[in-house]
């Protein structure tokens, strides 16, 4: 009898030991890969094999699949997410639309990932073909997708998976304003963040599960008001503004991770030129008592996996002959970071607002606007390829000309200054006019001060009253960015050449290409 006692007794205490044991969790993460299967260049544009050769290009496919290796064979437990927008950005994503990004994430094992805004690009048929072909889930917590036959039942809004014997919530969230970033339909409504997640944690927490991250597509600053206004969520992977967080390196936005409470907030630029590794030990409560870890940069001391890399080349075969053709050539590099062109006048810009406006100027066309959100990157000095224009552009976004009144173009513009605090793509870049805004006053509250049009070789101020010709992209005349004011334009012709097709002609017809800004855009 009392060794039967005192077996119960040592059993007890092995039970409570383990019960009180830490649990390690390697969270490996990426977000905004954005179709870079293959290496990029320090412009986050294309990058040619000489180059990646000479150690001078980073990311890739073939890269991340030596990293994850590597990172898994140090980690106790790991998983591997995405932050959203793998789709979209290079002709990969053109020619094959989702199925590289299916084949290559299947490669990797990704135990889930959430919807970003750019997986609705090509509205619900395609983010449904791309969500029947991968092995793990993609999810999106603040949306009702329950009228959209494509998603629903089949789109969740969390789940459970397992790692070493542990429960983890993983929670789906994807920016508030997808209807005017992309094309999700009108079958699909998007919610608040905050309740959403904290409505997931819930049904989560209720059923036991006492890890829970939020993979996020909604910005940093969102990421941060999230955490402050929920409770039990331990990690959001975060991605949309391309944040590069770090410890280590002073153009980092913030630390990584970043603390908000209890809440561990990490995130790891974009295209996939960094892996993020968030190492965490939990309590038995499912408590954070240490989040640590640092971007990992895929640059040439990461090799690149051989098998990967023979097939990434396989798949670009077909694209190879529209990629390298040498359309023009620039004096200089040009401009088209976002951190830029999101909150000021960029070369860029310039030259696709420009490059618009000498399109269709012979039809009396006299302004050009263009959103920032539409120039995916810069352009280095030298030979131009239709592949660097296409990684600029590459949206398949067509010229849009309209008539609206210099009232409405008044209302554009103060539309495109609204969010620069939080760089959002509907900054926008101008030809045919100058503007001055006011960066002390709120937004939609009078931050436009001037607005002068161009008239011969002067400038004189925009009548209000008077009609306008104006040009832009099919995405910003029918609404996209918050442009809701050019949806009623009159004599709307959306059907014009593509974006990037008039820009490569534009550079062509003025070789060498000298970048520049002049000052059209000024901020108080």
């Amino acid at each position: 009898m009392i060794k039967k006692i005192l077996s119960g007794a040592a059993a007890m205490a092995l039970m409570a030991g383990a019960a009180q044991a830490d649990y390690n969790l390697t969270v490996l993460h990426t977000n905004d890969f954005h179709a870079r299967f293959e290496p990029i260049s320090k412009y986050d544009s294309g990058c040619s094999e000489d180059s990646n050769a000479e150690g001078k290009c980073f990311g890739g496919s073939a890269r991340l699949i030596t990293a994850v290796e590597a990172a898994r064979g140090r980690a106790e437990n790991s998983i591997l997410v995405d932050g959203g927008d793998q789709f979209q950005g290079t002709l990969f994503y053109t020619y094959y639309k989702g199925k590289v990004a299916a084949e290559m994430m299947n490669k990797l094992g990704y135990d889930g990932m959430t919807v970003g805004n750019h997986e609705f690009d090509d509205g619900p048929e395609v983010l449904r073909g791309f969500m029947d072909a991968v092995g793990f889930p993609v999810l999106m917590s603040n949306a009702d997708v329950t009228k959209e036959e494509l998603l629903a039942d089949v789109l969740q809004k969390s789940t459970v998976i397992e790692k070493g014997g542990e429960k983890i919530g993983l929670i789906g969230l994807t920016p508030q304003d997808t209807d005017e970033l992309a094309s999700p339909g009108q079958n699909v409504t998007f919610s608040d963040p905050v309740a959403a997640v904290q409505g997931e944690v819930d049904k989560l927490t209720a059923m036991g599960v006492n890890k829970i991250i939020v993979l996020s597509h909604s910005g940093y600053g969102v990421d941060q008001h999230v955490a402050a206004n929920t409770t039990g969520v331990d990690v959001i992977v975060g991605g949309h503004d391309n944040t590069y967080l770090s410890n280590t390196s002073d153009k980092a936005k913030g630390p990584y991770p970043t603390m908000v409470g209890g809440t561990a907030i990490v995130q790891a630029y974009a295209y996939g030129k960094f892996l993020g590794e968030l190492n965490i030990v939990f309590n038995d409560a499912g408590e954070i008592k240490s989040a640590t870890g640092e971007p990992i940069i895929m640059d040439a001391s990461v090799s690149e996996d051989a098998g990967t890399k023979a097939r990434i080349s396989e798949l670009a075969a077909p694209l190879e002959e529209i990629r390298q053709k040498v359309v023009a050539a620039s004096s200089a590099a040009i401009m088209g970071d976002r951190s830029v062109c999101r909150v000021e006048e960029c070369a860029m810009g310039n030259l696709v607002a420009d490059a618009m406006l000498a399109r269709v100027a012979d039809q009396g066309v006299t302004i050009a606007i263009t959103n920032s959100g539409g120039l995916r990157a810069s352009i280095d000095e030298g030979d131009v390829t239709m592949g660097e224009v296409l990684t600029v552009l590459p949206f398949q976004n067509t010229l849009s000309t309209f008539e609206v009144s210099g009232q409405v173009v008044i209302d554009a513009l103060e539309n495109g200054v609204s969010q620069v605090e939080d760089v959002k793509g509907r900054f926008p870049q101008v030809a045919g006019l100058k503007f001055t805004w006011d960066s002390t006053k709120a937004p939609n509250e009078g931050r436009i001060t001037e607005v002068l049009v161009q008239k011969g070789d002067g400038w004189m101020p925009i009548d209000p009253a008077a009609t306008y010709t104006l040009v832009s992209n099919n995405y910003v005349r029918n609404g996209g960015d918050g442009y809701k004011m050019f949806r009623d334009a009159a004599n709307a012709y959306d059907y014009g050449p593509d974006l990037a097709d008039v820009t490569a002609e534009f550079m062509a017809q003025n070789i060498p290409y000298s970048p520049y800004t002049d000052g059209r855009i000024t901020r108080k």
